[in-house]
């Protein structure tokens, strides 16, 4: 079983004397149901609903909380009972009549902790359901981490040297974890596949279902059958175009026009499978995304971005992570490590790109870390190479910046070739995901 570090968010949900009802947020497969299902461990009492199924949507005839609550016990076949009582309400985008009750739950039974999840909630909310607007509260759930995953297939022990910063000592052996994850990635499912027999390959039929079920959603995506057609392209053809920068007119060599294609891309984005990641021009906060400026494509996990683009044989045979794909698998990892275990809905990933319109000077991302921006970038070789990165530290009002890279943790002292002088963190992979942690003890 794998300890998600959700739990804690959780536990910090529960022991909220003004716990709203709680509404899971993530794309399918993610892990939400087992989540909760680890969560409610912690109760006395548990009540769980699938309004997939038709009986238990048909609980939520009236507004009559104390009935209704009678009504879920009785069809749970649980007694009421003292102590503390958990109700997870999964699939919630099937019965608006249930969404509408949740604000009733929390003003009418305050004594009972709610939770709603829904594998397609994303694309619906705002359109055809209406969520009771500051009574409830949101927490994302994105894959599994690289601690995550290390748990996962039993190497407690090198999780927590990893949270320690104390890898130096393990270094190549973490190297080689890293590898495997990001061939596996981050999905539940396939981890505790990989797990059982530490077979990369065990997961194929894993990734296809994956697969089929994003396919066998879009109708429930689309408003009509264009775009059913243009969303199965990208779902069928986009994967080779993860962490590059898009246009989308004639997207992935098609013939769809820059609205069709923009309206399916955002469809899918809300749906939790990508990210489209605009590109900041400033150095500082606020950050303020240039939406003129072609957006990076971030796909929902690295593994399924490599199984499906067919690149898991180049990350076999290719040694350093940065010979892979022309580095895009690494860069891709990073943004996915850089939010994985981020529980607030709504956070996004940026790029750098100098403020000029011919200007070619690009750091791969940036991260605000309290009232500054960090530039990351994904690089292998010497300090000289990263031009861009000077670029950007000459402008900034601070002198701290990220490397990430197949080498081990340390920090430079660099020098721009206008003078400026700066703290260069050069971060291994497997660090990527404690980044705020060393820049707490950094600077």
């Amino acid at each position: 079983m794998i300890q998600r570090i959700a739990l804690q968010r959780l536990k910090q949900w529960k022991l909220s004397n003004k716990h709203k009802p709680l509404i899971i947020r993530g794309a399918r497969q993610v892990g939400k149901t087992t989540l909760i299902n680890q969560f409610a461990n912690s109760f006395d009492n548990y009540l769980y609903l699938n309004l997939d199924r038709k009986r238990d949507r048909d609980l939520f005839v009236d507004d009559n909380i104390p009935s209704l609550i009678d009504r879920i016990h009785i069809h749970c076949r649980k007694r009421k009972t003292d102590g503390q009582t958990l109700l997870f309400i999964d699939e919630i985008q099937n019965s608006p009549e249930a969404v509408r009750l949740l604000r009733y739950l929390k003003e009418e039974a305050p004594e009972l902790y709610v939770i709603a999840a829904g594998s397609l909630l994303e694309t619906l909310i705002d359109t055809h359901v209406s969520f009771p607007v500051g009574r409830v509260e949101y927490m994302a759930l994105r894959p599994c981490s690289f601690v995550e995953f290390l748990n996962g297939i039993g190497e407690e022990y090198d999780a927590e040297i990893v949270q320690r910063l104390e890898g130096d000592a393990i270094h190549d052996r973490l190297m080689s974890h890293f590898m495997n994850y990001i061939v596996v990635g981050g999905m539940p499912e396939a981890i505790m596949k990989y797990a059982e027999r530490r077979d990369v390959l065990a997961v194929d039929n894993i990734y296809s279902s994956f697969k089929n079920s994003y396919s066998d959603d879009v109708q429930k995506y689309a408003r009509n059958k264009t775009m059913a057609s243009v969303i199965r392209h990208v779902i069928k053809e986009g994967w080779t175009y993860a962490a590059e920068p898009i246009s989308f007119n004639n997207f992935a060599e098609s013939n769809y026009r820059s609205r069709e294609m923009g309206e399916a891309l955002r469809t899918l984005e809300r749906a939790l499978l990508l990210e489209l990641a605009y590109p900041v021009t400033s150095e500082q906060i606020p950050l303020l995304p240039n939406y003129r400026r072609k957006p990076k494509l971030l796909w929902l996990d690295t593994g399924l971005v490599n199984h499906y683009a067919g690149v898991r044989s180049e990350i076999f045979n290719g040694g350093d992570i940065m010979s892979v794909w022309k580095g895009r698998v690494a860069e891709h990892i990073v943004a996915q490590e850089l939010i994985a275990e981020n529980f607030e809905f709504g956070v996004r990933r940026n790029y750098w790109v100098r403020d000029k319109i011919d200007a070619s000077a690009e750091v791969d991302f940036v991260h605000q870390y309290g009232n500054i921006v960090v530039p990351i970038e994904v690089k292998s070789g010497t300090n000289s190479k990263l031009r861009s990165l000077h670029q950007f530290m000459d402008k900034a009002p601070h002198g701290i910046a990220v490397r990430v890279w197949s080498g081990r943790y340390s920090i430079d002292n660099v020098t721009t070739p206008t003078g400026k002088i700066f703290r260069l963190i050069n971060l291994p992979f497997y660090y990527v995901g404690q980044l705020d942690n060393i820049l707490a003890k950094v600077l």
